[in-house]
């Protein structure tokens, strides 16, 4: 590593292909998502709370290596997990494929990989405001919490730190509302900030136990969580709107189905669920309309 202008920076020469908008996608919260950033020329920005402060990362893909560079107190930190935020532990070779696109799409996405933050409240956040709603609902609650209790992030781009737990958990469920949150989630949120720090230090497993433990967080969250987290790739969102259909259209083409017919067709890829899922979310693939989307709520009427 080397110091230079208040910066660290390092270089990961890494050991397969790597596709950084398709890996580190997933921790996007919208075009909008104040944390983080993807440029046109494949520069990646991104904000996060380490256990030494705050940093913020800037990084670009040269060939067969990545150069990390980190801003801020946490700087050290963010450069040290940057190899498992790259996915550079992931085993995508553990995938057998079962079926002609699963195969398929595993050959065309060799960069995609599934990254381990190690923070899981900043997944745990946004994963809380995305239940039930809307993605636009979710992501105008999350820009509009961060702009309430969040600060400028180090460096040179003007990007958000996400909300610390210390934050969140001081608002008062009234002080949401005007960001399209309901008591529900605001009370969830202010639970599962009141937790957090005890969550930072578990193992994945410990993890999801905490996590499940909290009233309001299901198999959904904790696998939303646990992806992106930890690197888990079975890590299986049951419960979402509109995952069941995706995954019965792609491998049996089924119209619609329910979470029981999708873990069916899962079943033979376990230990590896959540890598298909993930892969069959970059498809591009998605079953004929047959009804309405799921409609943006008034939140008066919530």
């Amino acid at each position: 590593m080397t110091l230079a202008a208040q910066a660290i920076e390092t270089v990961i020469r890494l050991r397969a292909p790597l596709d950084l908008r398709q890996t580190l996608g997933p921790l996007l919260r919208g075009s909008g998502d104040p944390t983080m950033r993807f440029e046109p020329d494949g520069t990646v920005w991104r904000a996060t709370r380490t256990p030494a402060g705050p940093a913020t990362l800037r990084l670009r893909r040269h060939g067969t290596e990545v150069r990390g560079v980190a801003w801020g107190p946490g700087a050290a930190d963010a450069l040290d997990t940057l190899p498992d935020l790259l996915g550079e532990e992931d085993r995508p070779e553990f995938l057998v494929a079962h079926h002609r696109l699963v195969a398929e799409l595993a050959r065309r996405l060799p960069g995609m990989r599934l990254p381990r933050t190690h923070r899981p409240f900043e997944a745990l956040l946004p994963s809380i405001l995305e239940q039930k709603v809307t993605n636009t609902e979710a992501w105008r609650g999350y820009r509009g919490l961060l702009r309430r209790v969040s600060e400028p992030a180090p460096g040179p781009m003007a990007l958000l730190l996400p909300a610390s737990p210390e934050a969140v958990a001081a608002l008062p469920y009234f002080a949401l509302h005007p960001f399209g949150i309901e008591r529900r989630r605001a009370d969830l949120l202010r639970r599962a900030a009141g937790v957090a720090p005890r969550l930072e230090l578990d193992e994945r497993d410990a993890a999801y136990a905490r996590l499940r433990a909290i009233p309001g967080i299901g198999p959904w969250t904790v696998a939303e969580v646990g992806r992106v987290t930890y690197g888990d790739p079975d890590a299986v969102s049951v419960g979402d709107f509109h995952l069941p259909s995706l995954v019965a259209w792609c491998l049996a083409r089924d119209r619609r189905a329910d979470d029981a017919r999708m873990l069916e067709l899962l079943e033979p890829y376990r230990g590896q669920r959540g890598r298909v899922q993930r892969l069959l979310e970059l498809s591009g693939l998605r079953p004929p309309r047959h009804g309405p989307r799921l409609a943006p709520r008034h939140f008066e009427a919530s």
